[in-house]
């Protein structure tokens, strides 16, 4: 193929092809809000948002009489902000740009997206400290070993079935240490198609219904130092659902240590004493306690007092209930499962691609740039402007992605642990 002078239009082409391969967490979950924003033609600013309406849920009828039982439709609504733009800035000579595709593709274009690739997962696997649900697959207190078993990995899609998750559209993203454990436990397996790709190819595939990715931005949290002996302080702290689509509440504690900072910190988990979780479709007790999530962090005052916001809401009743029962006065509070307090661990995820959701849109074409170019492939979308430098003939190119990320139902996902 004959060199051709390359230009925003053809960069950009080969920029989102490339960033579509690139994606792995972002490419795994909900991409059909691109769709909302399609209305601003010029493209979009960081800031612009749109309104979602959360799932709603119904009682069943059981009574034995023909009469109905009317109920409301309450849907619950939370916005998307595209607030996230990840870019690269880079220069190509006059005689650069002469040059054939697919060399700037590999020379220059491809690390570029690589590390824009990276940042869209990171952002994206953020979003762990809003999932409750938190298994470890070793007995409290948590050791350092790895999901290196079937039965280790399938603590994560028991908690997904127990809860009644849907079974199609699962993903996993492991850690590289998770991920290669588990490939090597399939090596000893007799099936050829499986081990074969596991011992030849590092690939793990389809596991349990869960379609398996690695990645090294599988976050690690650090529990918070926690202290005390955290109790619930006062009786029926339930409240209603929430139709903003916070789903978020306070609860009253105390027993902590007095006035330590930081007690607890975003992301930990909990649960209360007494407190069970329900089927979301039945609405029949579970065998378990009721996962809840801290969504700011809180220190504790002088009297060892702590106000915490935590989701989700507890609801006992109608349908949304999503607990066995409002907490007790004095219910002990436990946190993140057995994991000790100030510890570091993995934590991998487990979910239905409709747990998160990720929107990329059309960056805006600025008034004053002349060559710009926005290419979308797929819901994924690029803008490259080139500027020029006379004195040293040198081109400029920044290339930006526009974006926003948002945990959509919570309820959907779980962090897995070794």
């Amino acid at each position: 193929m004959a060199n051709t002078t390359l230009t925003a239009s053809i960069v950009a082409k080969a920029a989102v092809a490339i960033l579509e391969n690139e994606l792995v967490m972002a490419g795994a979950v909900y991409r059909g809000y691109e769709g909302e924003f399609d209305k601003k033609i010029n493209g979009y600013e960081v800031g612009d948002t749109i309104t979602i309406r959360k799932p709603t849920d119904f009682t069943v009828r059981q009574q034995i009489s023909n009469s109905g039982l009317v109920q409301d439709v309450t849907e619950g609504k939370t916005s998307l902000q595209i607030n996230k733009v990840a870019g690269v800035d880079f220069k190509f000579t006059s005689q650069q740009l002469t040059l054939n595709i697919g060399d700037l593709s590999e020379r220059v274009i491809r690390p570029a997206m690589v590390q824009v690739a990276n940042q869209i997962d990171i952002d994206v696997m953020s979003l762990y400290t809003d999932i409750p649900q938190w298994v470890t697959t070793t007995a409290p207190p948590i050791s350092t070993t790895v999901i290196d078993s079937f039965a280790k990995f399938a603590k994560g899609t028991t908690n997904l079935d127990q809860r009644s998750v849907p079974q199609g559209d699962r993903s996993g993203v492991l850690a590289p240490a998770d991920y290669w454990a588990m490939a090597g436990s399939q090596t000893s397996l007799f099936n050829n198609s499986i081990n074969g790709k596991s011992y030849r190819q590092g690939q793990i595939g389809m596991v349990g219904n869960v379609d398996t990715y690695m990645s090294q931005n599988a976050p690690a949290f650090t529990t918070g130092p926690g202290g005390g002996t955290p109790l619930v302080n006062g009786a029926n702290q339930n409240t209603t659902y929430d139709t903003t689509g916070a789903n978020t509440q306070s609860l009253i504690t105390d027993g902590w240590t007095a006035a330590a900072a930081a007690r607890v910190v975003k992301g930990d988990s909990f649960t209360i004493a007494g407190v069970f979780d329900v089927n979301p479709v039945t609405k029949a007790t579970l065998p378990f306690l009721k996962q809840f999530v801290v969504v700011s962090n809180g220190s504790s005052d002088a009297s060892g007092n702590l106000t915490m916001t935590i989701a989700p809401q507890i609801i006992t009743s109608g349908a949304f209930k999503n607990c066995s029962a409002a907490p007790a006065d004095n219910a002990a509070l436990t946190f993140n499962v057995g994991v000790a307090a100030n510890t570091t661990v993995t934590n991998n995820l487990l979910f239905h691609k409709n747990a998160f959701a990720l929107a990329m849109v059309p960056m805006v074409k600025p008034p004053g740039a002349v060559d710009v170019s926005r290419q979308s492939k797929n819901g994924i979308s690029v803008r490259v402007i080139p500027y020029y430098d006379g004195v040293n003939d040198v081109s400029t190119w920044r290339l930006d992605c526009i974006y926003g990320v948002k945990t959509i139902d919570p309820r959907l996902a779980v962090r897995v642990s070794g």
